[in-house]
Order: structure tokens, then sequence, then C-alpha cells
């Protein structure tokens, strides 16, 4: 159980840099943006040929946020200058994205087994340090008995999410991010303050799907593989993990939202993870869990609200009826 709660938060901290790129494109800017199923294998595309080729791990998942950060600027162009519908731009570029991801690769799949990933490096870095041994030391006092095989990547992986969700409170808060707000509650009235909305839906919806590819390549190198189909649902995945967080969390602020987001999607692995261990339940289920989690997620903030609502409602009514009767008294 414990390796299991494990590996699902490994999986959580990565995938909450996807969670974040979704967050900006469909609560911050509003923006129904598709482009997610087709950018994240971009992202791992790019970055496992750039590995396969030589190219350094690190500079290959920086090309590949690069890449989904083209790509999502296409979409946004699509939307703004070519005047196309938001969700189908999406769309049409999610379909030629898969095929550019297939002439990326060369194949349908591409295997990083036999070449060094980032995650290889710290993986070897971090045993250097004899931090593991330290570590699983430390469970072994309180009786633990598998260990994980090591902490690098949940630990490493964690630093590395925490703070691009900083860079992306401290980017929200500039000039820029503010504007970037406003054109997502009223486009029309930031536009009669004369600021470029087209400029800032097409940097914004770049700047969600770069961050969705640089998540895309570091699963790939994490997975041992990129595949053309891997980004299939996952925009799902990232809604489930904005929701979820938001519903558990809250949403006062901007920076309690982004991490009520990388909180989602750690919550989000726990829980397919525990549902994956049911008898009655396999792999093939996992988009059906997700949509029950969506849906429980999406139903039952409004059937509190509608709960509190109504109690309140009781109340009030109660005290007009005390008053009714002490004033007749």
């Amino acid at each position: 159980m414990f390796l299991s709660m494990f590996d699902a938060v490994e999986l959580g901290v990565i995938y909450a840099i996807m969670a974040l790129g979704v967050y900006l494109s469909f609560r911050v800017l509003d923006f129904p943006d598709l482009t997610v199923d087709g950018s994240f294998v971009t992202g791992a595309a790019v970055a496992a040929i750039s590995i396969v080729n030589g190219i350094p791990p690190i500079m290959a998942s920086l090309f590949a946020g690069i890449a989904g950060f083209l790509a999502g600027c296409i979409t946004g162009i699509l939307h703004t200058k070519g005047k196309i519908n938001a969700l189908l731009a999406g769309i049409l570029m999610m379909i030629a994205l898969y095929s550019i991801n297939l002439r990326i690769l060369g194949r349908p799949t591409l295997s990083l087994l036999r070449d060094t990933t980032i995650f290889d490096q710290l993986t070897s870095v971090w045993a250097a340090a004899g931090m593991d041994s330290f570590l699983n030391g430390v469970l072994q006092m309180f009786g633990m008995e598998r260990m994980p095989g090591t902490w690098s990547v949940v630990i490493i992986m964690a630093v590395v999410t925490i703070l691009i969700k900083f860079l992306v409170d401290y980017y929200l808060k500039t000039e820029i991010g503010l504007a970037l707000r406003a054109t997502g509650d009223n486009h029309q009235m930031i536009r009669s303050l004369s600021a470029n909305t087209d400029t800032l839906i097409i940097a914004g919806i770049g700047l969600s799907n770069g961050l969705v590819a640089f998540s895309g390549g570091l699963v790939a190198q994490n997975d041992g593989f990129a595949d053309a189909n891997m980004g299939i649902g996952m925009i799902i995945i990232g809604l489930a993990s904005v929701i979820i967080g938001e519903a558990l969390f809250g949403t006062k602020t901007i920076a309690r939202t982004t991490l009520a987001v990388i909180g989602g999607a750690i919550i989000y692995r726990i829980v397919v993870s525990l549902a994956l261990r049911a008898d009655f339940l396999d792999a093939g289920d996992m988009k059906l869990i997700t949509a029950i989690l969506v849906i429980a997620a999406l139903v039952t903030p409004k059937m509190v609200q509608t709960r509190r609502e109504k109690k309140r409602r009781q109340e009030k009514r109660a005290a007009l009826s005390e008053q009714k009767v002490e004033g007749v008294s």
C-alpha cells in the first residue's frame, strides 16, 4: 500500500505541472483549449527524440516546453487572427499535432530505456549523496519493510513543481499577468482600455501548452518511452486535478488556487491508484474512474451549497416566525 501511494504521489507531482497549464487556459483565460491532448505528446516526442540524438536531458526537457509553447501560440493565432471558435481551434490543432508527433518520433513508440534521462541523472547524484539509505532507515525505524527504490524523483520534482507554481503566481501578479486575468474575466472591458487582447490570449495559451509539454517530456523520461497515443484524455486528467483541488482547498487567492491545483493532481493520482487496487477494476477502467471523479467533484460542492442555502432559508423562516409570535403576544 505504501509503495502504491508513493508511486501515486511521484506521478502526481509530475502531472501537477500539466494541471497548472490547464488551469491557466481554462480558469485564467476561460479558454476551452483541447490542444493539451496533442501538446502533451509533442513535449514527450521532442524530449525523447532529443535525448536519443545525444542532447542533454535538461535541454531536451526545455525544448519540449518550447515546442508546446509554439503549438499553443498557433492555437491562439487560429482563434484570434483566424476568427475560429476557441473549441474548434483547439480540436484542429490537436488533430494536426497527432501527425506532427508521429513525424517527430518517426514511429508510434520511441523507447528511452537505453538512454540516460534526467531522472537517471538525478537518481545517480541522489544515490551518491546517500539520501536514499538515510530516508529508508527512518522508515525502518517505524516498522516499514518494503522501501522505495529512490526518493530522488518525488522530492526533486516536488521542488521543481513548487518553483514553477511560484513563478506562475508571480507572473499572474505582474502587469501582463493582471491583464491576462482581466482578459479571461471580461475581454471587452480590457480591450476598451486599449489592451491588445489577441496578444494576451496567444501568449497565455502558449504558456499553458508550454507547461503541458514540459510535463509531457518529464513523463516520457519517467516512463522510459514516448508514445503517439499517450496524450489521449490528458485534458480530462488536467481538469480533474483542477476541479478536485479547487473543491477541496478553495480559490480565495491565486497562490492558494495554484497550490490547490497541485494538491488536486496528487489526490487524483492517489484516488486512481486506490481504485485500481480493487479486484473488479483494471487499468482499462482508468478513464471511467476519471469521469466519475470529475462528476463527483463538480456535483458535490453544488449539492453542499444547495443544502446550506436551504438550511439558511429554514433558519430565516424560523426566526421570522418567532418574531411574529412575539409580536402577537
